[in-house]
């Protein structure tokens, strides 16, 4: 007998294919399932298309934006007439577009107070000795290196801990006596003599700098000076050890002082300030100048750090850092001088700066940096690339739109009457924004001046087409130059400009292109919803038919079994 198993083989009994059979009655029970299968295909495929429409909307949106940005239509380039001048310029938004001949016959500087020279002590308060002067710790301008040096051809070495007592002592040594060297106080000079023979200072292969920090050199006799004071101020030592050749006594019981510079007061006190200090607190202030040391000449000076003919004035109380530094008494005010220049051969204009603002040009939104006395023309014109830039760009995006709602809603003939419809050919609120959108770029724009419509400007349609173009490219480059304020006006005006319509107008069609995408996804989910509900009934009709044709089989094999065993018997029976 047949197992249960066997018999869900169709026709193992009943030589019937019944499971060929169910399957072809469930194809066919299938087929609404199919027919909404296909629908949501159909949809998907046209929410697929709008979502494509949707950002292909944004770009065009993106780009009228563009088109209302302050100052597009105002911008402008300026240029000088010889190539890599050192001169530099700029024009701001809705510069007056023209040529201006700008002859510089002076430029502006900075005034400069420079105070007395010598102003540090001397090396040595008297001339009787100079031991106690260690080499490394001179008062100098500039620091001696150890080394050799050469007097007469003889070399002299110096070390950092040698005082000057043992520099001098070492030269007459290394001369054998012919040439001495002496300090004198009142000069703060070093003197070398010799009893026989022209002095001769140092060769190729020294080592040190001890003559040249000195301001030891040749002179072709026999007695050789520095050629200036060598005392100068310690600029890292405390104001009250800093080594000025004039005390500093306006000053508190603590110490305590301070000076004003162009009305700005800066504090000191000498105990605890040094002159780096004082200088870096006088360039951080607001006074306006820059302070700074000479230690070759020994001198202070004030620098203004802005240019023109502008004073520099000190104040203090006699007996000041200011007048320790010579910056009072016996300074000397170099004056700062202003820019002059003419403009197109005109009156002779000034400026404090060699920056020349459209104050001193009397020009709106036009500057110049001048570097050099010269002559230069000056070209400012509209910025029309980038202007036109923005145009078809918007042009491009528009054009894109069109193309797309034509194909995408197209239906074409074919041969043998066939006929082929785009996805969304049967959708007339799409249809309707290409010829809205269309009518809105040749619609007339309310209260514009001179430019109302886009066919002022030189754009038009091409020709059987929805698609714009820049049909009269002059026309355009000589509205965009000339009509900078109207064409600004055309664009760019609040809720009623062009670009403000179409930015309102995309908004609108983008958010109803929105919609259309949500009604198809809630229609597909409701198609998925009745698809799942035939699959589960499709499934449990098969399952009954499949259990009734297995019961058709085990009973087909009963019959079978039961026929065997008759004819068996029989067969039996007859053999007796």
């Amino acid at each position: 007998m047949a197992s249960s198993t066997s018999l869900q083989v169709a026709g193992l009994a009943s030589n019937f294919d019944w499971k060929s059979f169910v399957d072809q009655i469930m194809a066919v029970e299938h087929t609404p399932a199919d027919r909404l299968a296909a629908e949501k295909a159909t949809n998907q495929k046209k929410a697929d298309m709008l979502s494509t429409l949707g950002n292909k909307l944004t770009g065009l949106q993106k780009a009228a934006q563009a088109l209302k940005v302050d100052g597009l239509f105002g911008q402008r380039s300026a240029s000088l007439s010889t190539s890599g001048s050192t001169w530099s310029t700029s024009a701001a938004i809705d510069t007056a577009p023209g040529t201006y001949k700008v002859a510089v016959s002076q430029l502006a500087t900075v005034a400069r107070r420079v105070g007395t020279s010598d102003v540090g002590s001397g090396l040595n308060p008297s001339s009787d000795s100079v031991a106690g002067l260690t080499v490394a710790n001179l008062p100098i301008g500039q620091a001696v290196s150890a080394g050799t040096f050469t007097v007469n051809g003889q070399q002299v070495s110096v070390a950092l801990t040698d005082s000057l007592d043992t520099v001098f002592a070492a030269i007459s040594t290394a001369t054998d006596g012919d040439v001495t060297a002496a300090y004198d106080h009142t000069t703060d000079k070093i003197t070398l003599t010799s009893a026989t023979t022209d002095v001769t200072l140092g060769a190729v292969n020294d080592t040190s700098n001890f003559l040249r920090a000195l301001k030891l050199g040749n002179n072709g006799t026999g007695t050789v000076s520095s050629s200036a004071r060598l005392g100068t101020v310690k600029t890292t030592s405390t104001l009250a050890t800093a080594n000025l050749g004039t005390a500093i006594t306006a000053v508190n019981g603590s110490g305590d002082g301070s000076f004003k510079i162009n009305g700005v007061s800066i504090a000191y006190n000498v105990n605890s300030d040094t002159i780096s200090s004082v200088l870096s607190r006088i360039n951080d202030s607001s006074a306006g100048v820059t302070a700074a040391y000479d230690p070759v000449n020994d001198r202070f000076s004030l620098t203004n750090d802005t240019t023109g003919d502008l004073g520099i004035a000190v104040s203090e109380t006699a007996g000041g850092l200011l007048g320790a530094m010579g910056l009072t008494t016996g300074a000397t005010l170099s004056r700062g001088k202003n820019a002059e220049f003419r403009i197109n051969d005109g009156d002779l204009l000034s400026s404090a700066s060699n920056t020349l603002e459209e104050s001193a040009l009397g020009v709106t939104g036009l500057k110049l940096t001048v570097a050099s006395e010269d002559t230069q023309t000056v070209t400012v014109s509209a910025n029309t690339d980038t202007m036109k830039s923005k145009i078809q760009t918007f042009i491009d995006k528009f054009n894109d739109v069109q193309d797309y709602l034509d194909e995408s809603t197209k239906i074409t003939s074919g041969g043998k009457g066939k006929v082929t419809a785009a996805a969304l050919s049967n959708n007339r609120e799409i249809q309707d924004w290409g010829r809205s959108l269309r009518t809105l770029a040749f619609s007339a724009v309310a209260g514009a001046s001179g430019i109302s419509r886009l066919e002022n400007l030189g754009l038009d349609f091409v020709t059987g087409t929805s698609k714009l173009q820049i049909a009269d490219e002059t026309k355009l480059v000589t509205a965009l130059r000339d009509k900078s304020s109207a064409v600004t006006s055309f664009f760019n005006t609040s809720t009623t400009g062009f670009a403000a319509k179409f930015d309102s107008f995309v908004t609108k069609i983008s958010n109803q292109n929105d919609d259309q995408q949500k009604n198809l996804d809630k229609g597909n989910a409701s198609i998925d919803d009745q698809i799942a509900a035939i699959e589960r009934r499709l499934e449990q009709q098969r399952s009954v038919m499949e259990s009734a044709f297995i019961q058709m089989e085990t009973a087909q094999s009963k019959l079978k079994n039961q026929q065997s065993a008759l004819t068996n018997a029989f067969s039996s029976t007859k053999s007796g």
